[in-house]
């Protein structure tokens, strides 16, 4: 098995190069990867060879799948060499890499649970398919108590409902503060529907970043890479109420996480915080500045390549070139970005 500060250490290398190429590729190997310690499961020292033979252009992410899959048919005494469950771990995470280095993505019901499908074939027999049952599961974050879930019964039109209503919700001119808000709320719906038997947390996770990217942001970071339990466990608090002891849904620890993922801050995202009986008051996650959700992807970008062309932020964001330059004008206009230098050889510099 290899530890998660060995393999994040081994990754990471590849994401201080200069080759963009490399870079992506072990920014999404690092999301995979670390998306399994949502359910305690760690990587083998197979699937972080692979995962670097990946990046480095040796194999596709097809060829990549084959030799995880392989790799557990050859040798039948193989779960004795490994580590308990880490044959999930490597095949979920390769199946992660795979669906993140794709550009499509539906907003829909079926798109969440295609993902949860393509996730889990093979290793839950439920793979795709919506629970027909109710279900509890004890949490450490709230000591031994449990979310209440949607009924089986009202689980597709939950999701549909909520899907809806995110598809007619507007963030024109909306703060990023009141974004992430928005987002860290209609994210914590989804997950609380807990529309499959297992591996929830996932399938959410590959589903908000697949829709993020819709705005134009880059989420393959390592916010998701170390901070995967305590995105599970701010999910459960933002979720969570007991009138009895005075405890009621929070979803400020998941903004915070949506905060360091989609912005400049850095917020300490500590489990310890999380658990229902920590006492020290934690700040609530406010942003100082008016940026909207689109205006703060477009920084980002910036922040990554100064000298990017309009041309190409257009791709990144999957808005017309005439828009972006309209919005960049008014972004300009605000005292937020500013273009140094002549046309050709003139770089982008966020305020």
């Amino acid at each position: 098995m290899a530890k998660k500060g060995n393999w994040n250490l081994e990754l990471s290398r590849y994401i201080k190069q200069d080759e963009p190429n490399k870079s992506e590729k072990a920014k999404t190997w690092e999301t995979a990867i670390g998306l399994q310690d949502v359910d305690g499961l760690k990587p083998s020292k197979y699937l972080i060879d692979t995962a670097k033979e990946h990046i480095e252009g040796s194999i596709d992410i097809e060829e990549a799948k084959k030799k995880i899959d392989e790799y557990y048919k050859i040798a039948d005494n193989r779960k004795n060499e490994e580590a308990e469950n880490s044959e999930e771990a490597d095949k979920v995470a390769v199946r992660i890499a795979e669906i993140l280095s794709e550009q499509g993505f539906n907003f829909n019901v079926f798109e969440l649970i295609n993902i949860h499908s393509r996730l889990f074939k093979g290793i839950y027999k439920e793979a795709g398919k919506i629970r027909d049952y109710n279900f509890t599961k004890k949490e450490w974050v709230l000591k031994g108590d449990t979310v209440i879930y949607s009924s089986y019964e009202t689980i597709k039109e939950a999701l549909e409902y909520d899907i809806n209503q995110e598809k007619n919700f507007s963030y024109k001119d909306l703060s990023l503060e009141d974004s992430i808000k928005h987002i860290a709320r209609f994210t914590s719906n989804i997950w609380q529907v807990h529309p499959f038997c297992e591996g929830n947390t996932r399938t959410t996770a590959v589903f908000i970043i697949k829709y993020l990217r819709t705005f134009g942001f880059n989420i393959n970071d390592d916010v998701f890479a170390k901070n995967s339990w305590y995105f599970r466990n701010s999910l459960v608090r933002a979720n969570y109420k007991n009138f009895e002891k005075n405890i009621f849904e929070d979803t400020s620890y998941l903004e915070k996480f949506f905060f360091n993922l989609l912005s400049d801050t850095n917020y300490e995202l500590k489990n310890r915080y999380t658990h229902i009986d920590y006492k020290q008051e934690e700040d609530t996650p406010v942003s100082n500045n008016k940026y909207t959700l689109e205006e703060q992807a477009i920084i980002n970008i910036i922040k990554n390549n100064e000298l990017i062309k309009q041309e190409e932020i257009a791709m990144l964001t999957g808005k017309s070139v005439r828009t972006i330059k309209t919005m960049m004008s008014d972004m300009q206009n605000k005292g937020i970005i500013n273009r140094v230098g002549g046309k050709k050889n003139g770089k982008w510099i966020v305020l």
